[in-house]
């Protein structure tokens, strides 16, 4: 697996990430609710230059308020695309409990949730080559954040929600290593 470009400007990385978000979670159905506010262009890009967590959490609570400010007709999710922090899986997931603290300290939880990617994402109890982990891999860290009132639509019109994390893991397990390869959805 390659390693991001430190280099790469924003305009790079938010190229590298629509790019996998097309090829890969729209492409790939893995996200059945993607395609609708990608169309619309309800997703709002935000490449965090942060170094340290402290950082990062800065740019989440902003843009968490930024957010829940926002018509949802406007920006309905937000990916905060952080190439230069939390590169290490662990220190990651640590971190999602921190996001999760802030949503709870900002009053927002129950109508905001965030969602997690990353270029080494790894489920519990799995190996870190297994194929199922590549359904939340991405080509660089990133914080989703979601509207629970968007989640709740878009699950009242798709029946089988709960059946979306098998299918997930079917659909790459026929993709394969060579076939997720092939959709060059790597960093800038």
């Amino acid at each position: 697996m390659s390693t991001p470009n430190l280099n790469a400007d924003d305009d790079a990385i938010i190229g590298a990430t629509r790019n996998w978000l097309e090829r890969a979670v729209i492409g790939l159905n893995l996200c059945p609710f993607a395609k609708a506010v990608y169309v619309k262009e309800q997703v709002r890009y935000v490449v965090a230059n942060a170094t340290t967590p402290e950082q990062l959490l800065e740019t989440l609570m902003d843009e968490l308020q930024h957010l829940s400010d926002t018509d949802a007709a406007k920006i309905d999710t937000t990916l905060i695309i952080h190439p230069f922090v939390l590169g290490d899986f662990e220190d990651y997931n640590e971190f999602l409990d921190v996001a999760d603290a802030a949503l709870e300290d900002m009053q927002l939880d129950g109508e905001l949730q965030v969602a997690s990617f990353h270029p080494l994402y790894q489920f519990a109890d799995t190996d870190i080559n297994d194929i199922s982990n590549y359904t939340n891999r991405a080509p660089y860290p990133i914080l989703h954040l979601l509207r629970e009132e968007s989640i709740e639509r878009a699950v009242a019109a798709f029946p089988q929600a709960e059946e979306i994390f098998e299918k997930n893991i079917e659909t790459m397990e026929q993709l394969g290593h060579d076939g997720w390869d092939k959709l060059h959805v790597g960093p800038a």
